[in-house]
């Protein structure tokens, strides 16, 4: 049999989107993951531990993941960044900086929700080690969540300081695993076995290219939203579904999702800031309508333009040269960019999805991975899938 191109399998050899061939639009880079952006590196730390019941020590599925968007030597330059809430039933820490100086410089980190302050604690400890002169002035990490205490003890002090700063270690560039790993370890969408997923697609702009990668923690949707392809497959996919009978009628839809979108064209933190606001469209192809219960938070940001929006206070007086210059793309050429987001949020929910396992957690909490051949038959008999 011949070996699936790269980019339908995780490094581990997980299914992507691709290796069922739903019909995608858009053209993918070279990995279709957000580290097809020149620079930015990806870095997990996953943990997973003990069975049973909850007794303070455990079960434990959770983890951190880290996104850095200079890599590791480029901690403390500015890249142009923009936030959007689609729901703010969640947090991200840092987001009224990035409104006030339309900048991010450091590891942005994706945790479970009562693992942001050691996540937090862990970038500055990361910064002051590794950058002790980006460390003298302040610093405002940004970290985001997702809840996992379906599976995870959410309530245990089992995300530490060392886990962050082995993410941001850890990060690396090229194909990256997705699932049940990093942040998204414990996460779950449309009742399935969610987590990490990410995509990329390739913009032509004149006579050059860029890249716009997406990069999810995946953490929502109700089982009956679930859309593919355009296919409703909710209700065939109806049974086996625990989490339904877990929370007996409850708020199914809850959880939320963090997305980070990259490119490396040239844009202003507005335009960054409107990147953040197409990815709830490109979820909403996968049949979500947004619950309430469900913090859908999005942060974008360019490479381009590299420390032109450096935020950090200055050194001397200004004189005749103290200006910074950037380029950007004329905010009547955005659609291109607006329909990459889109499509790769979409895949990059696929891919958490169908990379992806069952996992049982706390209390004996099961979460089924998305059925791979019952996906792949019910778009076939609907016309979505040929072959």
């Amino acid at each position: 049999m011949d070996q699936l191109p790269t980019h339908t399998t995780t490094p581990a050899g997980k299914e992507r989107a691709r290796a069922l061939a739903i019909p995608l639009q858009g053209t993918p880079g070279p990995a279709n993951a957000i580290t097809d952006v020149d620079g930015v590196l990806v870095g997990y730390s996953t943990i997973i531990k003990g069975e049973g019941k909850l007794n303070g020590q455990g079960p434990v599925r959770t983890g951190v993941t880290a996104i850095l968007p200079f890599g590791h030597d480029g901690v403390g330059v500015a890249c142009a960044a923009g936030y959007h809430s689609f729901n703010g039933n969640g947090e991200m820490t840092g987001a009224s900086w990035i409104e006030e100086a339309g900048s991010i410089s450091l590891p942005i980190l994706i945790t479970n929700t009562h693992a942001v302050g050691p996540c937090h604690r862990g970038v500055i400890d990361w910064v002051a080690r590794h950058k002790p002169e980006v460390a003298n002035q302040w610093l405002l990490p940004v970290v985001a969540e997702t809840w996992d205490g379906y599976l995870n003890d959410i309530n245990g002090s089992h995300v530490t300081v060392d886990h962050a700063i082995a993410a941001i270690d850890n990060a690396t560039s090229g194909r990256i695993e997705e699932g049940s790993v990093g942040g998204g370890t414990g996460m779950n969408c449309y009742a399935f076995k969610g987590g990490s997923g990410t995509a990329s697609r390739i913009v032509d702009y004149g006579h050059r290219s860029y890249t716009v990668g997406v990069f999810l923690q995946a953490n929502f949707g109700s089982r009956r939203e679930l859309t593919i392809a355009g296919v409703p497959l909710g209700d065939q996919l109806a049974d086996d579904n625990p989490m339904e009978s877990y929370f007996r009628g409850g708020p199914t839809g809850a959880g939320s999702c963090i997305g980070i979108v990259a490119t490396n064209a040239p844009l202003l933190p507005g335009q960054c800031k409107a990147l953040a606001r197409r990815a709830p469209l490109g979820l909403a192809r996968t049949g979500t309508t947004g619950s309430h219960f469900s913090g859908d938070i999005f942060l974008g940001f360019s490479t381009a333009n590299r420390d032109a929006l450096n935020g950090r206070f200055p050194k001397g007086p200004a004189s005749e040269d103290s200006y910074s210059h950037i380029n950007f793309i004329p905010w009547g050429r955005m659609d291109d960019f607006y329909a990459a987001v889109v499509q790769a949020t979409e895949e990059a929910v696929l891919n958490a999805l169908l990379a992806n396992s069952d996992m049982t957690g706390r209390d004996g909490n099961r979460t089924p991975a998305l059925p791979h051949a019952k996906v792949l038959a019910a778009l076939k008999a609907r016309g979505a899938v040929t072959g």
